[in-house]
């Protein structure tokens, strides 16, 4: 028993343990609030030049949320801690490492596997977690209280559906064992697209918005007000694939002209009282 003490002691002393598990962490969290402030900040104020660009013509529900907030982030990082302390002899077992930084094109493809793998797979488990009434009214729920997101609002769930979408974003690194610096870059990643989905404004500005299959705050944010289809985080095309897209979201695909703010506003009402 003294043996398997002594080595379980050394584990967690390992440097990788504050690198990999700890440090993964915090770059989440510290990159997430990073990002989703500003963003937060802009819907809190909801300045009269913005509105003729919010995705829903309603009050947002910052004030009401921002507490619950905070509390949920705190709660579900700690949760998340537990987890990766308690798993990390195994996570140990994975091949990243800290070893020679890969080429860039290594880099970057690999970027684009852990992108792949992880928005189809999400693309499951949240269809799953509508799906499954039991989930759906214990786990999901939390997340959907809110219709009108704020950038915020990105990291609003039930701690057990939270560590299952951080553990779903691990997938890809622990199948590659990729280098560590390109698991810090998959993360902030990652967190950009959290914060920038649920922002709930759909400015022609936004650079995010001009990635290839990436459609911004507007896809998701049909998926918080009408509940079923949307399924994917980041990549829509996945619901064409299976037939889950929302109706009026491509109605609104169809139909958006940025240039006319009149006629936007207008749609955006008919899509808010539908």
């Amino acid at each position: 028993m003294s043996e398997l003490y002594q080595e379980l002691i050394k584990l967690y002393q390992d440097p990788m343990f504050i690198q990999l598990p700890i440090a993964t962490l915090l770059l989440s969290v510290g990159s997430f609030l990073l990002v989703a402030t500003p963003w937060t900040i802009l819907a809190w104020v909801d300045p009269e030049w913005a509105k003729p660009f919010k995705i829903q013509q309603k009050p947002f529900q910052v004030n009401k949320y921002f507490l619950p907030n905070m509390a949920r982030i705190t709660i579900n990082s700690c949760m998340m801690l537990v987890f990766l302390v308690l798993t990390w002899p195994l996570l140990r077992l994975s091949g990243i490492h800290t070893g020679e930084a890969p080429a860039w094109y290594i880099w970057v493809s690999q970027i684009v596997f852990f992108l792949l793998l992880d928005d189809f797979l999400f693309y499951w488990m949240h269809r799953w977690l509508h799906e499954n009434k039991w989930m759906l009214k214990n786990v999901h729920a939390v997340h959907h209280r809110i219709k009108n997101t704020c950038a915020l609002d990105g990291n609003y769930f039930h701690w057990l559906e939270f560590v299952l979408i951080g553990s779903l974003a691990m997938a890809g690194p622990i199948l590659l064992g990729c280098h560590i610096y390109v698991l810090y870059t998959w993360i902030i990643i990652r967190n950009i697209e959290a914060a920038d989905g649920h922002a709930g404004y759909d400015f022609p500005w936004n650079p995010l918005r001009f990635l290839p299959l990436y459609d911004g705050p507007v896809y998701h944010d049909f998926h918080h007000a009408k509940f079923k289809g949307n399924y994917a985080g980041a990549l829509h095309y996945i619901d064409r694939f299976f037939g889950t897209y929302i109706k009026e979201y491509l109605i609104y695909k169809k139909e958006h002209v940025y240039q006319k703010s009149t006629q936007r506003s207008n749609r955006m009402k008919k899509h808010s009282n539908g």
